[in-house]
């Protein structure tokens, strides 16, 4: 049990690691607690509130990823590399991709109620 409180102790900091430096990883945050909270105000169902939170926190995690490939790719070496170049781009990429899936479902769930709420149809 002490080795699964560490390792999470571990996975908690490299959160709070990325919230705290990561401005794109703060936006991501706050798109997922406006979605929450429409999600809540509109009240959706339970799966379309899975299916919400999941693509959120799909976002994240790979936020989290391209830190941890820009954080590791830094240490290895400052001098510019068309190879470090190429991993940084693809886990931005990586999180563009779960970015614009996750604006789709909030697109498709969100949309219909909130649009019946503002115009009455």
């Amino acid at each position: 049990m002490r080795r699964f409180l560490r390792s999470f102790r571990f996975a908690v900091s490299g959160v709070a690691y990325t919230v705290r430096t990561q401005r794109n990883m703060r936006i991501h945050l706050a798109f997922a607690v406006a979605v929450i909270v429409a999600a809540t105000a509109l009240g959706v169902s339970a799966l379309e509130g899975a299916v919400l939170a999941l693509a959120a926190a799909s976002v994240m995690a790979l936020e989290l990823v391209n830190t941890a490939v820009e954080r590791t790719i830094d240490r290895i070496g400052p001098d510019p590399h068309p190879l470090a170049k190429t991993a940084k781009d693809a886990a931005a990429g990586a999180v563009l991709v779960a970015a614009a899936g996750a604006a789709l479902a909030g697109l498709f769930i969100l949309g219909p109620p909130l649009w019946r709420l503002l115009f009455g149809g």
